[in-house]
């Protein structure tokens, strides 16, 4: 006759499988956790070393005869979203608001930027005109979510005459 419920190595085999599934997400979480605060803990410790340097978002530069030689300097990062928070990200997509799963993700990739602009510039040089540029990168096939995020840092690094 037919089966009236599962037997004890079929429980035993969903619960095996339902325990993997979940010491998975688990393990992919403190992963994703562990490597953000990784970043930041970086990201903090280059930003104080650079507190001294000075930096302008001013338009203007300083009177030509002030200055000595001027260059384009620049910084990139591409930084991706883990699987984690992209899900996060989709639900609260779904329900709508505020998509606070790309906070942090954001934030590091803009703070990261900064700081290999900064790697470019001398010692005597100051910055002057710093600009932030964006650019979100999906997952390719037709998949509109945003997998990864690109900043880029630019600015005019300029000597001045003492």
């Amino acid at each position: 006759g037919p089966r009236s419920g599962w037997t004890d190595v079929e429980s035993y085999g969903l619960l095996i499988q339902l325990g993997i599934a979940v010491l998975l997400i688990l393990i992919g979480l403190s992963a994703g956790s562990w490597i953000e605060k990784r970043h930041y803990r970086s990201i903090e410790e280059r930003e104080a070393a650079l507190r001294p340097i000075p930096a302008s978002t001013l338009k203007g530069l300083p009177p030509e005869e002030k200055i000595i030689r001027s260059r384009v300097v620049y910084g990139s990062v591409v930084i991706s979203i883990d699987a984690f928070k992209q899900a996060l990200a989709s639900l609260q997509r779904f329900f709508g608001g505020e998509v606070t799963a790309y906070e942090t993700l954001v934030d590091r990739a803009r703070r990261e930027a900064l700081l290999r602009l900064y790697d470019q510039v001398g010692a005597p040089e100051i910055l002057a005109n710093i600009r932030l540029e964006s650019s979100p990168i999906g997952g390719g096939g037709g998949n509109e979510r945003v997998t990864s995020i690109e900043v880029l840092a630019y600015a005019t690094a300029v000597e001045l005459r003492p």
